[in-house]
């Protein structure tokens, strides 16, 4: 699983122009799966994300998780994530897990991020025209890989 972790101080989905998930202070997390993913993949990536140091204290400096600041959390599925750029100018995403695997995943997934974090995580619809809007702040992106656990 491949992971695009943004803290943000608001971030939105729109589908058919009706807003489906919006936060304020937290994270924007953008989910790539693969056919050999597992529940292994599912819990590092949740509990990295949930334990990750990324929000400022007094002092400020990033030393304190989405847990500690009671901060919210949208995923998004995403699929391009796993993109191959090798050949030619058109991406290939023969790596992406077909529907039929990855929306459990998804959902696992999902669900493991709620029972870490404590509450509802918010979600964009698996595979729908999805308006993404946020205003990242820091800026702070991180990109995490369950097969290249760094």
């Amino acid at each position: 699983m491949k992971v695009v972790i943004q803290r943000v101080s608001q971030a939105s989905v729109t589908i058919s122009q009706e807003i489906v998930a919006n936060i304020q202070l937290g994270l924007l997390v953008l989910v790539g799966i693969e056919e050999d993913d597992t529940f292994n993949d599912i819990q590092w990536l949740s509990n990295k994300i949930i334990h990750l140091r990324i929000f400022a204290d007094a002092n400020e400096v990033m030393n304190l998780s989405i847990k500690e600041v009671n901060g919210d959390i949208i995923v998004v599925s995403q699929f391009t994530l796993h993109a191959s750029t090798k050949k030619g100018n058109r991406p290939s995403y023969l790596k992406a897990a077909k529907p039929e695997f990855s929306i459990p995943m998804y959902e696992n997934f999902v669900n493991e991020l709620e029972i870490a974090l404590g509450k509802k995580i918010q979600t964009g619809q698996f595979g729908a025209d999805m308006k993404v809007s946020l205003l990242n702040d820091g800026p702070v992106t991180i990109i995490m890989d369950s097969k290249n656990k760094e």
